[in-house]
């Protein structure tokens, strides 16, 4: 099937969408299965939480570069049709499990059907123009947001009938949304532009020493990037809990606010970034959504009321312009037949600091909130995420320095004159 790239963006992107809003339906109702599970409060469930994005991420970090690199060699689709099919399978598995044990053989499993992140991410570079990528990246985080506004309602609203019930309506979504793929979603992927599928380079380690072979210094980018990743999990791996604990939410009144989230990213990388990087350019852009998630984050750690939450998910929202600035900027340094690397190489970061980002933020938030703490401080792993988001900004920095000079002394020696040492 071969059709126009504006309607293959289309397809690819309703795909998206139906499958985060699967992921947001389960996210209010989790940490409340987690109690209910280990017969436990708020503070040891977050901990459970944590290892449990730790298992789907290890899961992630080493199947996403082996489906980046057999996206390149047999194409997109397969591999997304595959791994929709296989998270619909998991989401029934996860509803009826009946120990703790259960959720993490779960989670491994999504990990796995997770890694399709990479396959999606060379869909989008395939067929995307060079000017076009960190915009069209953009609407990967779009769809996620749009996933966001109405996975958590619905999972809110389906928590009445318990905490197992959202996630069989997320297994409805998932086969829905295998049935919508297989029908009519194009391959990206020309025949001419596949590679031979190899281990070395497909292994997570392999994935990231071929980070080395990246021109200039994206590869210092990836890492701001991987630092941004980590910081991110403040909200991602600990927002319900902190909400829960500091403001006394509960599942439907996170689900709300996790919808105003999605309307946020929807709106940020939907519309304002095609409109922000031609007018600024992809650095300064890096630049205002780091800056962003320094500021905020130091906001959300003192917020002492809940509906401050809500008001500072407003500035916060421009966070999400840093991440698909970046990756634009480098995917444009790739030639087509390696951005299933490329993003399997993304999606080995993604997978590696969510190891390291739920960890770190949920024993965070548990060491600071359990019982006879000293000091109490829910806001701890947001102090600790506008950190990291600052070293972030300064590797930016550096690196988008050294690419303006590396790039000037290019041109300097293609005029024919000897460049500077």
């Amino acid at each position: 099937m071969t059709v126009a790239p504006k309607n293959a963006l289309r397809f690819v992107l309703i795909t998206l969408l139906i499958d985060f809003t699967g992921f947001g339906i389960i996210v209010p109702v989790i940490p409340q299965l987690i109690e209910q599970l280990i017969g436990g409060d708020l503070s040891q469930a977050s901990l459970y939480g944590g290892w449990l994005t730790f298992a789907y991420a290890f899961t992630q970090f080493i199947f996403a570069p082996i489906l980046g690199g057999l996206s390149d060699r047999f194409g997109r689709r397969p591999v997304l049709l595959s791994s929709l099919f296989g998270l619909g399978v998991d989401y029934v598995f996860l509803a009826f499990a009946p120990n703790i044990w259960w959720l993490f053989l779960g989670r491994i499993v999504s990990g796995l059907t997770g890694a399709s992140y990479s396959a999606a991410g060379a869909y989008i570079a395939d067929i995307s123009p060079p000017e076009k990528r960190s915009q069209n990246f953009g609407l990967i985080g779009a769809a996620f947001g749009v996933g966001f506004i109405v996975g958590p309602v619905i999972g809110g609203i389906f928590s009445q009938f318990g905490p197992r019930a959202p996630f069989m309506v997320a297994a409805g979504l998932s086969f829905i949304n295998w049935i919508y793929g297989y029908l009519v979603l194009p391959e990206s992927l020309a025949e001419s532009n596949r590679r031979k599928f190899e281990w070395k380079r497909a292994n997570p380690v392999g994935s990231l020493v071929q980070l080395n072979r990246l021109p200039g210094a994206n590869s210092g980018l990836l890492l701001s990037v991987a630092l941004l990743f980590i910081a991110n999990h403040s909200c991602e791996s600990t927002w319900t809990y902190y909400t829960m604990q500091k403001f006394a939410w509960d599942a439907e009144q996170v689900g709300y606010s996790l919808g105003v989230v999605g309307i946020t990213i929807a709106f940020v990388q939907g519309f304002l970034l095609r409109i922000v990087i031609p007018k600024f350019g992809q650095k300064n852009t890096t630049y205002l959504g780091i800056s962003a998630v320094i500021v905020v984050s130091v906001l959300f750690a003192i917020a002492s009321e809940g509906w401050m939450m809500y008001v500072l998910l407003i500035p916060f929202s421009i966070a999400f312009l840093a991440t698909p600035a970046i990756q634009g900027y480098v995917s444009n340094h790739v030639p087509a037949n390696e951005q299933g690397e490329l993003q399997g190489m993304m999606g080995s970061i993604m997978g590696i600091t969510s190891i390291i980002g739920p960890v770190l933020m949920t024993n965070l938030f548990s060491y600071f909130t359990r019982t006879g703490a000293s000091p109490y401080f829910p806001g701890a792993p947001f102090i600790t995420s506008s950190l990291l988001a600052f070293f972030s900004g300064i590797i930016c920095i550096v690196c988008f320095r050294e690419e303006t000079k590396r790039m000037s002394s290019k041109e300097t020696i293609s005029d024919g004159n000897p460049a500077e040492s």
